[in-house]
């Protein structure tokens, strides 16, 4: 897993050599229908200026390495290495980096009628959702590092290294169900 963290270094080292304002990439390694997962890369830290953004569909996003802050109206959390940043659509956010450079996410992005799906053979109800404007979204704005979520936590964490090869969409079911039992 020290992959992960060295390529979040290599990435904010760049920066620093180039001399350019922190920005996030993605890099899309999987996507299907109602899914996709990317590997997302912040290299923004403490002189960068959080802006607004929004997610587009139901968002469960991993941090495997570096820390930030994530805002809604819904609150505040401290996203740190292990614990799952959860979104909604359409749901405004800022990500702020005032505690340190740059962080590295496994994120899964999910249509709307694709994650009432999952969400409903995982809850067998929707109490796990709430209603947020159109549909159900999430009631928490993070799930902490958690001994429930391990092993898939380690198993997406060696997928992205590569160290083992994995099924993506069955990864993406996994999470959603691991997300909305939790959450």
């Amino acid at each position: 897993m020290a992959n992960i963290a060295l390529d979040l270094e290599r990435a904010l080292e760049r920066r620093a050599r180039d001399g350019t304002a922190g920005c996030t990439t993605t890099r899309w390694l999987a996507g299907g229908e109602g899914w996709k997962v990317g590997d997302v890369v912040c290299t923004s830290g403490p002189g960068d200026r959080p802006y607004e953004e929004r997610h587009a569909r139901f968002t469960i996003a991993m941090v495997t390495a570096g820390t930030f802050q994530y805002r809604s109206a819904a609150g505040r959390e401290l996203m740190t290495p292990g614990s799952l940043m959860l979104g909604n659509p359409g749901q405004s956010f800022e990500c702020g980096h005032e505690h340190g450079a740059g962080d590295r996410c496994l994120s899964f992005h999910y249509d709307p009628d694709y994650f009432e799906r999952l969400a409903t053979d995982a809850a067998g109800r929707r109490g796990a959702l709430s209603a947020h404007g159109t549909g159900t979204g999430f009631r928490a704005l993070r799930l902490p590092p958690l001994r429930e979520m391990s092993t898939c936590v380690a198993r997406s964490q060696a997928a992205l290294t590569g160290s083992i090869g994995v099924s993506w969409e069955e990864l993406a079911v996994q999470m959603a169900a691991l997300a909305v039992r939790l959450a």
